[in-house]
């Protein structure tokens, strides 16, 4: 298997709601699996991008939203061994059970420091053990376990990571960032389709979340795409389709529906975006599934190579611009437009939309996702119709990889200050 190859394949994980609750259900979820009797207190501490990103999301398998109920949830009820997907098997009566504990005050959240490097640490009380379980860098990457004191696990990761705060040294480049835009291209054109298969299971985990949201009587935004996609899922308007299709699942995840979206860079958002526009023109145009593989391949890569310099938690929507310009080369790829178009196309997308706050994942990302399809089909029309904004204007580089580095350095650490202003904004809404 190739390297890239691999990276997206292990980069792709189902993820039901919002991935960062569900994140913190599964910190929570692991540390209660080593606490026996009754939970006196839950306490998670999160850095500024989980906090933000959790604040006001739908919980799956409830209608309560935000970390402290998703905390509580997967102490009570959460299955660690489902990753992501822990809240899969939520009952009522455990809805009932977290309300209790969060209503008698067992259960805070605090805000750990302003940065895009995940980190998570979830503590579980009862009156005779405590459990400590910390995640970074990724959203199920558990690093350390301590058990009544004891040190069950801790990782290479960890000890990295405690190394970089007492300043020693930063880790290597990230594997994607040792390609260029024409070698991703060259890897997707020519890869094994075999290879590639695994990803049609995207398109079919996130048409179910679509599904779901389209005819759940909770969804707005994606009845009012439906209708403007003249009543169609499957309409002769590529975009408005491509937007209906996307969009309606970024509706149903946000909001907490019982499906799970298929992510990438860990973000269940990311994963929407980077592919189900592609899915709709394959739908509406009629290309080869073969075509369909190679293009959603190259989104992915896109978008990873941005969202490697960005951080995976950031106070830019790296939905909308990083998986965004993905999917735009990919409509470029599928067009069988040239690698010169393609970087126009980043050009376009990186003086446009990149600067985008995310404010969390809630409702809005809806909207922003709107923006990401408008503003992805605008790019790669102009682009391959030679319109583009030229490097030297703005944050573009002199080539597609010194641009998809200045997008996601605006975001990290371009905009840690606009972090903290916005998880200010939060903390105030608390008062």
């Amino acid at each position: 298997m190739h390297e890239l190859t691999r990276l997206i394949y292990e980069d792709m994980k189902p993820a039901l709601g919002v991935t960062e609750p569900g994140a913190i259900a599964f910190a929570a979820a692991k540390a209660a699996g080593y606490v026996h009797g009754e939970i006196k207190s839950i306490h998670v501490s999160l850095n500024s991008g989980m906090y933000k990103n959790a604040y006001t999301c739908g919980i799956p398998n409830s209608t309560e939203t935000g970390s402290v109920y998703a905390a509580a949830l997967g102490a009570v009820a959460g299955n660690a061994e489902k990753g992501l997907e822990s809240l899969a098997d939520v009952k009522p009566e455990d809805n009932v059970k977290a309300d209790e504990l969060i209503r008698s005050g067992k259960v805070s959240v605090s805000l750990e420091g302003i940065t895009s490097r995940i980190f998570i640490e979830a503590s579980v009380k009862s009156a005779s053990d405590e459990a400590v379980v910390t995640i970074r860098d990724s959203h199920t990457n558990i690093t350390r376990i301590v058990v009544n004191g004891r040190m069950e696990l801790e990782t290479e990761d960890e000890r990295r990571s405690a190394g970089e705060r007492e300043g020693e040294g930063r880790e290597e480049p990230h594997l994607i960032h040792r390609y260029t835009l024409r070698q991703l291209y060259d890897y997707v054109a020519s890869a094994a389709i075999e290879e590639l298969g695994f990803i049609r299971e995207a398109f079919r985990v996130n048409w179910e979340l679509f599904e779901e949201g389209l005819h759940n009587p909770r969804t707005a935004f994606v009845k009012h795409l439906l209708k403007k996609n003249g009543g169609q899922v499957i309409s002769d308007n590529e975009q408005l389709t491509a937007s209906l299709l996307c969009n309606g699942a970024i509706e149903a995840r946000v909001i907490g529906l019982d499906k799970p979206a298929m992510s990438i860079t860990g973000s269940g958002a990311h994963g929407i975006i980077a592919v189900m526009p592609l899915y709709a023109a394959y739908r509406v145009n009629g290309y080869s599934e073969e075509e369909l593989l190679r293009a959603a391949a190259l989104s992915y890569l896109v978008c990873t190579y941005i969202k490697e310099y960005s951080g995976r938690l950031s106070a830019f929507c790296g939905c909308a611009i990083a998986a965004g310009t993905g999917m735009a080369c990919g409509l470029v790829y599928l067009r069988d437009g040239t690698v010169e178009m393609m970087t126009h196309t980043i050009n376009n997308m990186a003086c446009s939309i990149t600067g985008m706050i995310c404010d969390g994942g809630n409702q809005g990302c809806t909207m922003k996702g709107i923006a990401a399809v408008d503003a992805a089909y605008q790019s790669a029309e102009a682009a391959m119709n030679g319109v583009y904004i030229h490097e030297v204007h703005g944050i573009n580089g002199k080539t597609a990889e010194e641009t998809m580095r200045n997008m996601g350095l605006i975001a990290s650490p371009g905009m840690t200050g606009t972090e903290e202003t916005i998880v200010e904004i939060f903390e105030n809404k608390l008062k």
